[in-house]
């Protein structure tokens, strides 16, 4: 089955074409700055050749939208003869609250209630909601599927997802864990389970998916049972440019003492904190950090460790919450690529009985294992695959309604 995936987000939007039966990325792309300076398509096709070019006509998701459908289907950047071969579409929708535990073809049911999750992720699931109207106009003809991110967190138990505030916030409100990423935490999970010879429901795993954005999960039995982030992604560990896990009365005081809006607090956390406020290097990239450390940057070298301690912290609550582990997992662009980060949250982990093999951890690539030889729980680098996962699921769920 040939599935178009889109992945709408505020200024950009990602779409790639999957031959599910071998799982095989058929051509990829992503419209981005849109609604800004400087729009541009770029993308591989399925010859293989990568293309680039301005795109001052889109102005917002539709606009994308329709220039993907033409893109797919010329000749020299396209994926298929005509839009026809696309068989369905799955669409990464970032909050499915408590109403969502699976992928689910969209009517206007589910489009009631994502639109009734605006109010618990208003800067996703309204852009993720007109990507879909966008790809539906466009292809309307197939089913579309939505993949939530909060999926794979619905099986946290309550002990985990409920806060310490007065209930009724919750059973009226619904304020409570939802966890993000789980598309990716499934997949690494799944693989996790392949890569260490287990059925999925024994694979007891700590993934931790560490990106711009970072979350943890705890995976008991191939099912999610807690994870960092909450009612929304600022929750958790450091990230590139959120707060994680702080004082709630710093919010109060900042108000307070320094005149700040619930606005202007908001933005702080989400945009001007993390690597990017604490390393004073202008950047939230991990590499621009790590090279500022290694030139003695001790403000750097700062929020170096201090990333590293926090995803550490997490990964020992989350052995005990576990049980017997067999294995932490290190997923997206830095958990990939960095050593480094690698090296650091696993220093000290030692009396779990995670002991990482230097020479290892230096050379290896995704999809492969850095721990020391004989030890009992592994530590594997695993290339996560979010479209992937989406077209797989999309096909499962539009096979079983056929």
């Amino acid at each position: 089955m040939k599935v178009l995936v889109v992945n709408a987000g505020s200024s950009s939007v990602k779409y790639a074409v999957i031959e599910t039966d071998g799982e095989n990325t058929v051509s990829e792309g992503i419209v981005e700055r849109i609604g800004l300076d400087g729009t541009r398509m770029k993308g591989v096709a399925a010859s293989g050749s990568e293309f680039e070019a301005e795109a001052p006509e889109v102005k917002d998701t539709r606009d994308a939208m329709q220039l993907i459908g033409r893109t797919l289907v010329d000749a020299g950047k396209g994926a298929v003869g005509s839009l026809g071969e696309i068989e369905a579409v799955g669409h990464r929708v970032v909050h499915g609250g408590e109403d969502f535990s699976d992928p689910t073809v969209i009517d206007d049911r589910v489009m009631a209630v994502i639109r009734d999750l605006f109010a618990l992720a208003p800067l996703h699931n309204p852009v993720n909601y007109a990507g879909i109207e966008a790809a539906m106009e466009l292809l309307g003809a197939v089913p579309h599927v939505a993949v939530f991110d909060t999926a794979f967190h619905s099986t946290i138990p309550d002990r985990a997802f409920i806060y310490g505030i007065p209930y009724e916030y919750y059973s009226e409100k619904k304020i409570r864990k939802y966890g993000f990423h789980g598309t990716s935490h499934k997949y690494v999970t799944i693989r996790a389970a392949e890569m260490l010879g287990k059925p999925l429901d024994s694979t007891n795993v700590i993934t931790c998916h560490l990106g711009n954005g970072c979350s943890i999960t705890a995976v008991r039995d191939g099912r999610s049972i807690d994870t960092s982030m909450g009612l929304t992604p600022l929750e958790g560990v450091m990230m590139g440019t959120r707060s994680g896990n702080i004082d709630p009365a710093i919010l109060v005081h900042l108000q307070e003492s320094e005149g700040m809006s619930a606005a202007e607090v908001g933005k702080m956390l989400n945009k001007q904190s993390g690597l990017l406020g604490l390393a004073g290097v202008g950047s939230s990239d991990m590499r621009d950090v790590l090279a500022a450390r290694a030139e003695g940057n001790k403000q750097a070298d700062l929020a170096f460790r201090a990333y590293a301690y926090r995803i550490r912290l997490y990964v020992g609550a989350y052995a005990a919450a576990v049980g017997k582990l067999d294995a932490v997992v290190f997923t997206g662009g830095i958990g990939e690529n960095s050593p480094d980060v690698r090296s650091e949250v696993c220093h000290g982990l030692e009396c779990l009985g995670i002991e990482y093999d230097v020479e290892l951890n230096k050379a290896k690539t995704p999809d492969g294992d850095i721990a020391k030889a004989g030890m009992e729980r592994r530590i594997l680098i695993i290339a996560t695959q979010e479209d992937t996962m989406i077209a797989r699921e999309t096909a499962s769920v539009v096979g079983a309604e056929a």
